[in-house]
Order: structure tokens, then C-alpha cells, then sequence
């Protein structure tokens, strides 16, 4: 694939005139052209007239002949798709791998093992993915909680309610395989060139089912309602796992079970294994207009109809804390996340079409292991806690608290609904939010929300939202591994994904759990039989 870069057209251009431009400046005829996408696009409003900057992604006919035309210009470069092999080792498995849990960690996982023949019994605490949406619009609409099957746990893992977001920093060549497995199973094609892709969370939930026929289709056997109860294993060595379906033998289990996975934790604290705290984050979710974030950022070109829905992305160090916006959610909604009962969780979703009237993005302070005396225990009892004083701060029925920012920036605890409706599914109530967090870390999110206001005009203004509590940013814990993946303490057990904390996000969690793969890949064969 070639891309062209800064392109710069008036705002009465059409997309084809960004084609056009493309072409002429890398000397490419239209007839070597297989296919034309605009990888990014955005608004130079700094001198005069506002232009529409491009990016435009070209692949051709004949990917050998890129090479050559990526040589005609400066803003002209060649993306060229890593080949992505793995070796089979010689150590012949006594059984087939355990993958514990379906999100897109142990789903990559999964379907790495599968696809080199390794037929790989997957287990899954919640439901198939048509059930748990079941679940999920049944707790929203009448708050009677499934703790297995909600927004944190079931087919696909917590990322299949959110945006869909396969953007990610960790530049790894895999990517390009994730990229690839996502359009081979009915992703839009856009994800291939777009700077920022995006599926949404109503494309993904097709393309995860898609994933999981295919791993199925190849041998191996997914066991939904199946939740993991503990190890089996002798002389340091894993032997088997315990189920609440029974004991499945294995000597190699990819441990990818989410960052919700809280029982799970503390089994495996309770049977010897130690875990070690790592930095999270705690706060809300901002809602404001769609269109007013798209005021500041696009300026005189906002509503432009070739502009894409404005997303921002905001940092702020106060003290030796940051304050941060993660899971910004453009046209999207507050969904309620809890998985245990009596607490409130919040999160952000939307669709790939982003229509929403409103602007969502969790608004976080960063927490660690100084916070808690380095121990597992007490960070876990810490999000538990503020997701308790959540709820009782909504009034019970999983409504949320939440408060104009404004109101929270002067500590008054008001929610005056006007020009933005709170989009929060279980509704919310009027409720002093600093007061559920430690004093610290609400100044602290006072301090970086006034920053914010320079940075993106009116977001603090009078009708913005907070609603809270936002707790599940990350995992608040570790299972430290060796070089080789494998846990540092019992030999065949391999940490993966966001629950052992070695990922954030779908892509840099669907990677992790090919890395995993990969491992067990080139050190075993496949079980005989």
C-alpha cells in the first residue's frame, strides 16, 4: 500500500479530487489502481481559509511495482505488510491447550492454535455472544444483573461494547495479521488504510462470531458457561484445570480471563500464586454535543459532510499524576458495566455510524501500587469500594451519580440537564462526585478538567456531563512472566491480555494473545489423536 500524504484542498473539494491529486503527484496511471481509501483526514484552520488536509491510501494491481512509485515525492511512503510466520517445536503436547476466556486475547489465541492444528478447548464464564447481547438488553432495561453474562464478561470480552477501536501504539508487525483476520470476517474495509479504524460495536459483534465458527471449524471446542476454579498441578508444573463443568487435563493454558476477572485473581492468590499490583485509572465519563466537540476541533469547516466525526484525546500531568481521556466514544453512549451486584460501573460505546447526538470519554486519574502498599488485594478492594459508593450515590437499580462539570469543577454536586442528555441506560441522579473519590484524586481531575478548557473550547461548559464512576480502565494487577510468556511461578500456565496485564485495548490484546500462541506454537506439537 502507498500512501500520499498532505493533500490540501479547499473545503468544496469532493474525495475523488484527493484521489485525483494522489495519483498525479506519485505518477500512478488509474489503470494499476486496485483500490482508493482516504487513510486520514483533517481540518488546517490556522491561516485564512480552513483547508481539508489528506492522507489517501493506494494499493495496486501489482504490489511489486509500490516500491517504485513510493520514490516520487517526499510525503509519499510505502506500507508494506509484514509476513507473519511461526515454526511448530518439537515437544509433543500431551493434551490440547486451555484457552481461558473469549475476548480478543484468548479469541487471537485461540485461533492462532487452531489454525496450526492444535484444536484448543477454549473456556468462557459467559455466553455465546446472541445471549449475552440478550443479557446485556435485559439488565438495561429492567437492572436484574447476570454476573457472567454483561458488558465485562461472555463472547468477545469487554471490548465488544465499545467503539470498536483497533487503533493502538505498541507498532508491533502483528497488527497487520489482526488487521487481516478482522476483513477476512466481515470488518469494513476501510479498517486496512484508516489511521484511526474503527468497526463498532455493532460490525464486531458479527466479525467475533465469524472468528469463533472458524476455530471451530478447525477442531477446536468452545465451552461457554464454563468459568475456571482452580489449578491443577505437581511439582511446579500445570497438570489441569478446574471448571465448573469438571477437570480438563492440559499443560499449557493461555490465561486471558479480562480486567473484570476479580474472582479469578484472588483464586489464584489463594493457591500460592503472587501477583503484583500495576498502574490504573478511576473517574467518569465526559459527555458533551457531538457537534460542539466538533466546533473546537474543525472550527469554520465543523459540519463539513467529507469530515469524519471529531475525536479528541487529552493529557494532563498534575503533580506526579495524570489525568487523561481514554475510550473516547464520537456519536456514542454511556452503557452500565457492572458485573457484581450492588456497584455501579460505567463505559462508552458506539456504532460504526457514530450518530449519536453525543460526545462520550471516560475523564481518569492514574492510580498504582504506591496507593496501595503494593498489594493486589487492597487495589481490587479499592475499585469494589468506589463502584459500591457509585451505587448508593444513583439510589439503587444500577442508576448512576453524575453532575454537570461545572458543578464538580465547585464542588456543588448539581445536575442540571439542558442542551446534553445524559445517555447513561439505567438513567442517573444528581450527586456530589467528589465526594466519592478520595480528595486527592478529585482535585486532582479538577486540575486536569481546567486544563482540558484550553485545550478544547467549552469542555467545561454549563451543560456538560460527568457520570460515574468509571473504575475498569485496565487491570489493577499482574501476573508477571518469563521471556518465553510462561508464568514465572508454575511452568505451562501463560498470562495474556488485559487481565494479566499485559495489554490495553482490543488490537494490543488480540496481538498479546498471538505472541502467547505463537509461543506454545514453537515449543510444542500438537496432541496425538
Amino acid at each position: 500500500m502507498i500512501l500520499v500524504r498532505n493533500i490540501r484542498l479547499p473545503l468544496s473539494a469532493k474525495e475523488s479530487a484527493a484521489y485525483e491529486k494522489a495519483l498525479q503527484q506519485a505518477h500512478i496511471p488509474h489503470s494499476r489502481v486496485a483500490q482508493l481509501g482516504i487513510a486520514k483526514l483533517s481540518v488546517d484552520a490556522r491561516r485564512g481559509q480552513p483547508k481539508l488536509v489528506y492522507t489517501v491510501a493506494i494499493t495496486l494491481k501489482d504490489p511489486g511495482q509500490e516500491a517504485a512509485f513510493a520514490a516520487a515525492g517526499a510525503n509519499i511512503s510505502r506500507h508494506e505488510q509484514p509476513v507473519f510466520t511461526v515454526q511448530q517445536g518439537s515437544d509433543r503436547l500431551l493434551h490440547r491447550p486451555v484457552v481461558c476466556g473469549l475476548g480478543p486475547a484468548g479469541l487471537f489465541a485461540a485461533l492462532l492454535l487452531a489454525r496450526q492444528g492444535y484444536r484448543p478447548i477454549v473456556l468462557e464464564r459467559g455466553p455465546a455472544l446472541e445471549q449475552r447481547v440478550q443479557a446485556v438488553e435485559h439488565f438495561s432495561a429492567t437492572g436484574e444483573l447476570d454476573p457472567n453474562a454483561n458488558i465485562q464478561f461472555g463472547e468477545g470480552g469487554a471490548g465488544t461494547f465499545s467503539d470498536g477501536k483497533l487503533t493502538t501504539r505498541i507498532g508491533d508487525e502483528l497488527c497487520g495479521f489482526v488487521t487481516e483476520v478482522f476483513l477476512h470476517h466481515g470488518a469494513p474495509e476501510e479498517i486496512a488504510w484508516k489511521q484511526k479504524p474503527h468497526v463498532g460495536t455493532d460490525l464486531l459483534r458479527g466479525v467475533i462470531t465469524s472468528i469463533r465458527r472458524e476455530i471451530e471449524a478447525l477442531g477446536g471446542e468452545v465451552r461457554f458457561n464454563t468459568a475456571l476454579t482452580g489449578l491443577e498441578q505437581k511439582n511446579g508444573h500445570l497438570t489441569g484445570v478446574f471448571t465448573t463443568g469438571g477437570t480438563v487435563p492440559c499443560e499449557a493454558l493461555v490465561f486471558a480471563v479480562g480486567h473484570s476477572a476479580r474472582d479469578t485473581f484472588a483464586m489464584l492468590m489463594d493457591s500460592g500464586l503472587v501477583l503484583e499490583c500495576k498502574p490504573f485509572s478511576v473517574g467518569f465519563r465526559a459527555e458533551h454535543l457531538q457537534s460542539e466537540i466538533e466546533k473546537s476541533l474543525y472550527h469554520e469547516a465543523a459540519g463539513h459532510p467529507a469530515l469524519p466525526r471529531g475525536e479528541y484525546q487529552l493529557s494532563q500531568h498534575v503533580g506526579d499524576r495524570c489525568v487523561y481521556t481514554f475510550c473516547m466514544c464520537p456519536g456514542g453512549q454511556v452503557v452500565a458495566s457492572a458485573s457484581e451486584e450492588g456497584r455501579v460501573v460505567t463505559n462508552g460505546m458506539s456504532y460504526h455510524a457514530r450518530g449519536g447526538k453525543n460526545a462520550n470519554a471516560a475523564v481518569v486519574v492514574s492510580v498504582g501500587g504506591a496507593d496501595f502498599a503494593n498489594d493486589p488485594r487492597q487495589a481490587i478492594a479499592f475499585q469494589r469500594e468506589l463502584e459500591t459508593r457509585a451505587y448508593a450515590a444513583g439510589g439503587g437499580g444500577y442508576a448512576a451519580p453524575a453532575e454537570n462539570i461545572q458543578s464538580f469543577l465547585e464542588g456543588r454536586g448539581e445536575l442540571k440537564i439542558t442542551r446534553v442528555q445524559p445517555t447513561y441506560d439505567r438513567g442517573v441522579r444528581a450527586a456530589d462526585l467528589g465526594s466519592l473519590l478520595p480528595p486527592q484524586l478529585a482535585d486532582t481531575l479538577r486540575a486536569g478538567l481546567r486544563a482540558y478548557e484550553g485545550k478544547i473550547a467549552g469542555y467545561t461548559a454549563p451543560e456538560a456531563i460527568l457520570t460515574g464512576l468509571e473504575t475498569r480502565t485496565s487491570s489493577p494487577v499482574r501476573l508477571k512472566r518469563e521471556e518465553n510468556f510462561e508464568c514465572a511461578q508454575l511452568a505451562g500456565l501463560y498470562p495474556c491480555g488485559e487481565g494479566a496485564g499485559y495489554a490495553g485495548g482490543i488490537m494490543s490484546a488480540a496481538v498479546d494473545g498471538l505472541r502467547v500462541a505463537r509461543a506454545i506454537i514453537s515449543r510444542y506439537a500438537p496432541a496425538e489423536g
